[in-house]
């Protein structure tokens, strides 16, 4: 992922990621990828990663590092380990086309954010309806869940958002760069918790 990460990812996470501040969550966070981009107006970072490989990597960079006092977490996008409206924030990045449950993520994110809360979502999504991308995506998406880990193609994740109760406040339709061309289609932005 290091080519995808030059050719777009880091800028993308560079202008999501320090618009953060209070009490933040971020789900999936992988093997920290977003870590150098929290800003100090942090008060509360609880990093949640269900995979114990990832989340190894992640405690390393954090031991490592000058991230405050950080929270790792092992809950999933479908069951997050917070009580209700905990968070002022929550990031996710490249985190929704392989949750086994789009919809029951979503509601769990809605429910862990306060009235008013942001979430800040990165991720690959699905080609235009009707397009030849989207058609491909369609074709190859079984044998890609298999193996890529549940990533699916063809979600149409904005949709969801919406469809979750989220207003959607700030969306950027782009094209990951370096990267294969089913899987370039992306949406980045601000969804808000009414």
């Amino acid at each position: 992922m290091s080519s995808v990460e030059k050719a777009g990812l880091e800028q993308w996470r560079k202008e999501l990621v320090p618009q953060v501040r209070g009490s933040v969550l971020e789900v999936g966070a992988g093997t920290g990828a977003n870590l150098l981009y929290y800003p100090k107006k942090v008060i509360q970072l609880v990093l949640s990663e269900p995979d114990a490989g990832m989340r190894k990597q992640m405690k390393a960079k954090i031991a490592n590092g000058n991230f405050g006092q950080v929270i790792v977490s092992s809950g999933t996008a479908e069951k997050i380990e917070a009580k209700d409206a905990s968070f002022d924030f929550v990031v996710s990045s490249l985190v929704f086309c392989s949750v086994p449950s789009l919809d029951t993520a979503l509601l769990e994110v809605k429910r862990v954010l306060k009235k008013g809360g942001r979430f800040i979502f990165l991720e690959h999504v699905a080609a235009e309806k009707g397009s030849e991308r989207r058609r491909w995506q369609n074709r190859i998406n079984p044998l890609w869940r298999k193996i890529a880990g549940n990533c699916h193609l063809n979600r149409d994740t904005e949709k969801a958002i919406l469809e979750a109760g989220f207003t959607i406040s700030e969306v950027r339709h782009e094209h990951l760069h370096t990267i294969m061309p089913v899987v370039k289609p992306t949406i980045r932005g601000v969804a808000v918790k009414p």
